[in-house]
């Protein structure tokens, strides 16, 4: 009885495999079954086996069909023709390998993932690289946060970058070091403003000018704004009566505002004339007349009653 109920589920299973219909275009899994110098069969589970020939095995041109693939491998195919003239389904894995590829690019740039590629060979314009199979390109202004003037520097370099591009139908990949370095440095920048506070005295570098104020540069990335009214202690006109670009100076934090530093150089200026007047009251004197710790001194104006 079991043996008849398992030829039963044999030849519903058979059945099934035959009343699959297979057309071009069609992408099918399968298992690898046989591999010879020049093709691989594939078992797919279904009527026919599939044929990959050598040159529609890998997009990679260093692919070996002796050391690159193995039987019990599993494999995904494109079809190419239902019947190779042997009764054989013909599949391209290169073809499969392309769309899968093309997918899962899409999915990382949606997902924005950092990946970490190595630069292969420079060209106009930029660099080349290859994720997943695909060949992929990183413009010369997506090599950094500055500019580069050396794309050789890149060269056989691994860099992480982020897909911008994918472009599916013109075959076009694109990626930026310079988006992840922009993302890396806004978060050092905002770790770094998280730590300074409110009383803290900041050297720094006027790095413009304005009307209002001047912008000084604080290292790291971190800037804020001295206002004129709190330049200097003497009403002024003009910023540049006191302050130029370059100069190096010490400033006080006296606000923060969403994410934005509002400094004092006037408020050291206050606490500096404090400080000496505090000192000048401490250690300067007047002499009205002249000290002595004589007897007789002490002795003065004292009277005995010698009754």
């Amino acid at each position: 009885m079991s043996e008849e109920k398992e030829t039963m589920e044999t030849y519903a299973a058979e059945l099934e495999q035959s009343l699959t219909k297979i057309k071009e275009g069609d992408m099918l899994s399968g298992t690898v079954a046989g591999i010879s110098d020049t093709e691989v069969t594939v078992d797919l589970g279904i009527y026919s086996d599939g044929i990959i020939k050598l040159e529609e095995l890998s997009n990679n041109p260093k692919f070996s069909i002796k050391t690159d693939i193995a039987v019990g491998e599993p494999v995904k195919a494109i079809v190419l023709s239902e019947d190779d003239g042997e009764g054989h389904i013909l599949l391209s894995r290169k073809k499969a390998d392309d769309i899968l590829a093309w997918d899962g690019l899409k999915e990382m740039m949606d997902n924005g993932t950092v990946i970490d590629v190595k630069i292969g060979g420079v060209v106009n314009g930029g660099v080349v690289t290859y994720l997943n199979g695909v060949r992929g390109f990183i413009p010369a202004s997506q090599l950094a946060l500055g500019y580069v003037e050396d794309l050789n520097t890149f060269l056989n370099k691994t860099v992480s970058a982020k897909i911008i591009t994918v472009d599916t139908d013109k075959k076009r990949l694109v990626l930026s070091v310079k988006e992840v370095e922009k993302e890396k440095a806004a978060k050092d920048k905002q770790e770094k403003m998280a730590r300074i506070q409110i009383g803290d005295i900041l050297d720094g570098k006027v790095e413009t000018i304005t009307a209002y104020g001047a912008f000084i540069d604080l290292g790291d990335g971190i800037s804020g704004l001295v206002h004129i009214s709190q330049i200097s202690q003497k009403r002024i006109q003009s910023v540049n009566e006191v302050l130029k670009q370059g100069d190096a100076v010490k400033v006080k934090v006296i606000a923060i505002k969403e994410g934005k530093l509002s400094l004092s150089m006037k408020a050291l200026q206050d606490a500096e004339e404090v400080t000496q007047k505090t000192s000048e009251d401490t250690f300067k004197y007047k002499e009205d007349g002249k000290a002595t710790t004589g007897l007789g001194s002490l002795l003065a104006g004292l009277k005995l009653d010698l009754k």
